[in-house]
């Protein structure tokens, strides 16, 4: 019979508390230095703290459709409005409905508004339509033969033909394969139109009527009166722009019309509408590295706009320019005008040239959320103060304060030393919080709330309850009469299996409630999740390892009256002694 083991197995321990401490602080260290090479020093506020824009906007009947104002709709187009808001980048952003034809939408301040607002305020359906005809943005002059100088009109012509040629604009190609280099914009006259003879004096000595200019590429297509409208058009002020597009946007999709280009550097005449924007699935900006064509947008077409696409892409390629280019219009206006060299077959196109990253995520952004069930325009733009957020954000944090005072005190007068474990694992829970929400604004456009200051608040709770639990693990094992350090180590297991318990049910609510809400809700549940995830990280990271070199110190492990762990104070049993030659009578079950 083999003789039995001397002494005691000691409990496993934490081989290296010290390094796991130096991680934590490294971790630190990197988070607050992360906020500092960002710029970063404060967390992005939400509206309702830190102030913003508001947009109302109200729905507008469309031709045709005298009943298309209705709950469904209404719904559909505040949908729509979020993801295109969101597309930039903001987060945080209320948008809801109101009566039976308003959606106000709300963006917090540190967001561009002016690009919100024209995203925002463009919300007419989208359209790809053939274009026709194009010139310059300006308006076309009438000829006057009862003035002389027709030498010198001969020359402004040709001058605006070479104005028209340097527009700053580039052309976009639209193809599968597409040419690295951006082409030029259509010309607004032709070269037979520069080149055209000036008018010559007659006998008696006064200046003949010039001869007709040529009529513009596609010209015989037009009828007369949108000819007429097409000369008359002046692109080159935001109002007549403004004017252009909402009569443009008032047309029946079967009926052609006139139209500006966004930047007022061209007009158009364009067929009836091609492919409806409901047709397009998803449109997105990448940066193309392999063909070197910089920026590009990649748009993917339902089934049905699939086919659409390709039957009016192989009708335009076998046209001349300008004829061979497809304008998109959105809210009455060309956002873009590519061309087109060959059927595009496969549902998805690709648009390239001249593209900047912001210009491309523009058009994506569009592309992809621009289809509204309805038409709507800006009734009123006003600024939101954060008076009202401020004063419950002071209110909030003075009622925080005082329950953290509150738990500070209870941690002190019941735990005595262990308090400083508490309060030390607080601090740094409240410090990585603080960091990763500062460089979250900035990385996923996460704004603080008033929600989100509430989530934080509870997280308090839930990180100090994590602390009581282990202590009171500790505690049970004095009082069965181990000392300090087997007690640290023996205890850990069982407050381990309640700690991870009770924070998967917090974070599985958090989960819950952040997929299942939307608005300020989100940011609350984004918040306690994020506190819940952090308190598991501080406790096994830094409480763990702090208390398990705090028990290798005489205050602790001799039980001092002020450690929180005195045997006695904890009515502990006295440990049990076998004398020495003597057997146990009874052999214990494993």
């Amino acid at each position: 019979m083999a003789a039995p083991k001397k002494g005691r197995r000691a409990p496993a321990s934490q081989g290296h508390p010290g390094r796991t401490l130096i991680l934590v602080l490294i971790a630190m260290v990197g988070l607050i230095g992360g906020m500092f090479y960002s710029g970063t020093l404060t967390p992005r506020l939400g509206i309702d703290l830190a102030g913003g824009t508001s947009f109302t906007l109200a729905a507008q009947n469309q031709p045709g459709k005298p009943n298309a104002i209705n709950e469904t709709n209404m719904n559909t187009a505040a949908g729509i409005m979020e993801r295109r808001v969101n597309g930039l980048g903001v987060t945080e952003s209320e948008v809801q409905t109101q009566g039976s034809n308003h959606i106000i939408v709300n963006i917090p301040k540190g967001t561009d508004a002016k690009q919100a607002r024209q995203q925002v305020g463009t919300t007419a359906q989208l359209g790809f339509r053939p274009v026709l005809t194009t010139t310059v943005g300006t308006k076309t002059p009438e000829p006057n033969p009862s003035k002389s100088g027709a030498n010198d009109k001969g020359k402004g012509d040709k001058a605006s033909g070479d104005k028209a040629k340097d527009q700053p604009g580039t052309q976009q190609n639209a193809s599968s394969s597409p040419s690295a280099k951006p082409t030029t914009q259509g010309r607004a006259v032709t070269d037979a139109l520069k080149k055209a003879p000036s008018a010559k004096p007659t006998p008696s000595g006064k200046p003949s009527a010039p001869p007709t200019p040529p009529a513009l590429p596609g010209a015989e297509e037009i009828p007369p009166a949108l000819q007429k409208q097409l000369n008359a058009l002046d692109c080159s002020t935001k109002k007549s722009r403004a004017a252009a597009g909402e009569k443009a946007a008032g047309a029946k999709p079967s009926d052609p019309i006139v139209a500006c280009k966004d930047d007022g550097t061209q007009k158009y005449v364009l067929g009836p509408i091609a492919v409806e924007g409901t047709d397009v699935k998803g449109a997105k900006a990448v940066f193309d590295s392999q063909q070197g064509q910089g920026w590009i947008v990649q748009m993917d077409f339902t089934s049905d706009g699939g086919k659409k696409f390709a039957d009016i892409t192989g009708k335009l390629a076998t046209k001349s320019p300008p004829q061979n280019q497809f304008a998109i219009v959105l809210d009455g206006a060309v956002v873009s005008d590519p061309r087109v060299h060959e059927r595009l077959n496969g549902g998805n196109a690709t648009i390239s040239g001249g593209f900047t990253q912001q210009s491309a995520e523009d058009l994506g952004n569009m592309l992809s959320y621009g289809a509204l069930p309805l038409s709507f325009k800006i009734d009123d733009e006003t600024t939101v103060t954060a008076a009202l957020g401020g004063e419950q954000l002071h209110a909030g944090l003075i009622a925080g304060a005082i329950g953290l005072a509150l738990v500070v005190i209870y941690l002190i007068a019941y735990y005595r030393g262990l308090a400083l474990v508490a309060l030390a694992s607080l601090c740094v829970s409240a410090i990585l919080t603080y960091t990763i929400m500062t460089l979250l604004g900035p990385a996923i456009g996460f704004a603080l709330n008033l929600p989100a200051v509430c989530g934080a608040i509870v997280a308090i709770g839930i990180t100090a309850d994590s602390f009581i639990v282990y202590f009171e693990r500790i505690r049970d094992e004095i009082r069965e009469g181990r000392t300090l350090r087997p007690a640290v180590e023996r205890g850990w297991p069982r407050a381990r299996r309640t700690i991870l318990v009770s924070d998967f049910v917090s974070f599985l609510a958090a989960a819950v409630l952040f997929i299942v809400t939307v608005g300020k809700v989100q940011g609350f549940a984004f918040t306690l999740g994020l506190t819940t995830v952090l308190d598991v990280v501080v406790v096994f990271l830094f409480t763990k390892p702090l208390m398990t070199l705090l028990a290798r110190r005489k205050f602790f492990y001799e039980g001092h009256s002020w450690s929180g762990l005195d045997p006695q104070r904890l009515g502990a049993k006295p440990p049990l002694r076998r004398r020495r030659g003597t057997a146990p009578t009874q052999t214990k079950e494993a």
